[in-house]
């Protein structure tokens, strides 16, 4: 038995409405077709849906009982119908992302919200975690989109890299603030707040103090540049921190002035990446995403450069 949609819905039709002629006027087709399509449905289905007398259709207790199948498969179909196409109109799907703890708290949430905007029934999953950890889970093909910092490259995962700049943080009342651009020379000896010693940033760091021959003063060694800023706000230390980290700090607080942001030379790179499986098609929402994402970094590293060439 091999039933399809068109038949159901004609039969549906024909019991809603008690006649054969209301039922071909409803569902687009002439009478003796509606007649034909129910005659089929009738031998395909080996009992009688209809008696007929002096021109009159009777359902009979068959067809109410197939009725209520009929109503709960059409109901599913056009539910899935609709569905579709809201999916279509990225109205509605699911979207995961991963990203490291810098764009965690404020960078990734702002852009998801504008995504979101008009999507009522759209669902997100936005999970903070390692760099590392997001490469694994790209790879795996687990999360649509990983936001982190540049990994090394592999064939399972597409990846756009960006080449960002660390800024120095300093309080805005630092005499240093005056200066253009900070150097070893100028933080020679000041305590400073850094990440754990195998972080490339701390590494760089470190590295820019040996080679001018200025003496770094590691004071406070944090897993994230975050809490950092609260120790350079309180006077602890000054700091070379990841844009992401200084931009969310300028999105959530722009009329604060109590950090100023600096370039430091010589550059320190904390490149970041947008990552997505490599043998995976993007769905249409995650390519839209990709695109914001794109011009939210873009826009980022265009402020930030203003800001700190202004």
């Amino acid at each position: 038995m091999h039933l399809s949609f068109r038949q159901l819905a004609t039969f549906r039709e024909v019991m809603r409405s008690g006649s054969i002629s209301q039922a071909a006027r409803a569902v687009g087709r002439t009478q003796p077709a509606v007649s034909t399509m129910i005659q089929t449905l009738e031998d395909q289905l080996g009992f009688q849906l209809f008696t007929r007398l002096q021109g009159k259709l009777s359902p009979t207790p068959e067809a109410h009982f197939f009725l209520e199948e009929c109503e709960e498969i059409l109901s599913r179909v056009e539910r899935a119908e609709r569905t579709l196409e809201r999916i279509g109109r990225l109205q509605s799907g699911k979207l995961q992302v991963a990203c490291h703890p810098a764009a965690s708290s404020i960078f990734l949430p702002q852009i998801m919200s504008k995504f979101l905007h008009d999507r009522s029934d759209f669902q997100v999953s936005l999970i903070m975690r390692s760099s590392d950890m997001i490469e694994d889970l790209i790879a795996s093909q687990q999360y649509d989109v990983g936001f982190s910092e540049t990994p090394q490259p592999r064939a399972s995962i597409h990846q756009i890299d960006y080449d960002v700049e660390c800024l120095c943080v300093l309080r805005s009342d630092d005499p240093l603030s005056r200066l253009d651009h900070i150097t070893p020379h100028d933080l020679e000896g000041r305590p400073m707040a850094v990440l754990f010693d195998q972080h490339r940033t701390a590494v760089q760091t470190e590295a820019a103090f040996r080679d001018a021959g200025c003496h770094f003063n590691k004071r406070i060694e944090l897993r994230t540049f975050l809490p950092g800023l609260q120790f350079v706000a309180a006077g602890q230390c000054a700091m070379v921190c990841d844009m992401v980290t200084a931009y969310s700090y300028l999105l959530q607080s722009p009329d604060q002035n109590k950090l100023i942001f600096r370039r430091f030379t010589p550059k320190i790179s904390n490149s970041v990446s947008i990552l997505t499986p490599g043998y995976a098609t993007q769905s249409k929402a995650a390519q839209l995403f990709i695109t914001q994402l794109q011009q939210a970094v873009s826009d980022m590293i265009d402020t930030m450069s203003e800001l700190i060439s202004g």
